[in-house]
């Protein structure tokens, strides 16, 4: 049996789906694939509810939590790395896949500090040098750490994404294996809508990667329809126009869903992305989306097959018009699922997965 140890920070929004669906599939077919799954991870965001976690994981997929902060402490970091030393020696796997920078850089050293040989995976889930909510000297710390950790310990990526997959490919080793959800159980929760006002709506943390100063700015211009973040966070506060609804936290993944449903168009307004699962999961329920021109975007959107990527808020309010049409927002719908089904699978990047594990 092949032991594979998964190691993340940053177990919320996406990543938390990402996790959940790693959890159930391998949980249920251990067996068959042959390969023993461990998670660890950090509930320290106050998003992640531990409890929920561990009602709505795999109960056959051991769950191990570890402190670990999101932000730079010398202290709490090696404290953090230290712990996570002695549960990867208890656990001896043979795989060790990393998530997200935090967990790259700690786990990236406490590897090397085995003194044996074991495969290290690293998948960025979006590069924390690309943010823009920081500034010129942290990005450069940032792409530099990334360059120095690939030279010094030479793991490979598994980059979740195009965009991602072209930049870790100039840094060392690389694979693709595109981030992917269960399209037809989020198919489930699809039912007939009934709005009135055409409804935009976006799914995530409200904080400053996913622009919500923007999307109160295209609310502004367009008081015309409704507009619904569902989700919460630190910029709550930035969301002023009254045509905004806020739904506050979801910590149960089909109340997400179910709220994505009300809605008509769904509306990407991300600073910077890895490979967004709330647009995956938007496009299964068939909506036509809106997002910015950014990496990430562009590798799930298709301009004018299953939604519009764009540069400026003028350019949102022409799209908007298009999609007041009920017939183009079902087509653009329709596209969009077909790509899911074809790209973005679970089944298809887990067996992926496997393939590398035991290369």
């Amino acid at each position: 049996m092949l032991k594979v140890v998964h190691v993340v920070e940053a177990l919320a929004g996406g990543v938390n789906t990402y996790f959940k669906d790693l959890s159930c599939y391998f949980g249920a077919e251990q067996t068959a694939l042959g390969i023993n799954t461990t998670i660890i991870y950090s509930a320290n965001r106050k998003e992640v509810d531990g409890a929920q976690i561990k009602a709505s994981f795999s109960n056959t997929v051991p769950l191990i939590e570890l402190s670990m902060q999101r932000e730079f402490s010398l202290i709490k970091d090696l404290k953090a790395t230290r712990e996570l030393l002695k549960l990867v020696r208890k656990l001896d796997p043979d795989v060790v896949h990393l998530h997200s920078s935090k967990a790259g850089v700690l786990g990236r050293i406490a590897c090397f500090f085995l003194f044996k040989k074991v495969k290290v995976f690293y998948t960025p889930h979006g590069y924390a040098f690309l943010r823009t909510d920081i500034s010129a000297f942290k990005k450069v710390t940032y792409r530099a750490i990334e360059l120095v950790f690939q030279k010094l310990f030479k793991n490979t990526t598994i980059a979740c994404g195009d965009a991602e997959y072209t930049i870790a490919k100039k840094m060392g080793p690389s694979y693709l294996v595109r981030n992917g959800i269960n399209v037809d159980e989020i198919q489930t929760h699809c039912t007939a809508l009934t709005n009135s006002v055409l409804t935009i709506g976006i799914v995530g943390r409200i904080t400053a990667a996913r622009n919500p100063e923007l999307f109160n700015q295209i609310a502004l211009e367009n008081p015309q329809y409704q507009f619904v973040w569902i989700g919460d966070g630190e910029l709550r506060p930035t969301l002023t126009a009254t045509n905004i609804r806020i739904s506050g936290w979801f910590l149960n993944h089909p109340n997400v869903l179910r709220e994505l449903d009300k809605i008509d168009v769904y509306i990407q307004t991300s600073l910077w992305e890895g490979l967004p699962i709330a647009v995956l999961e938007a496009m299964a329920m068939q909506k036509p989306v809106i997002a910015t021109n950014i990496p990430g975007n562009r590798d799930v959107v298709v301009p004018n097959e299953g939604g519009f990527l764009f540069d400026s808020i003028a350019e949102v309010k022409d799209y908007l018009d298009l999609l007041k049409d009920k017939n183009t927002r079902a087509q653009m719908g329709k596209n969009g699922h077909v790509r899911c089904q074809k790209l973005f699978s679970n089944d298809r990047k887990f067996k992926e997965l496997v393939a590398l594990y035991r290369q």
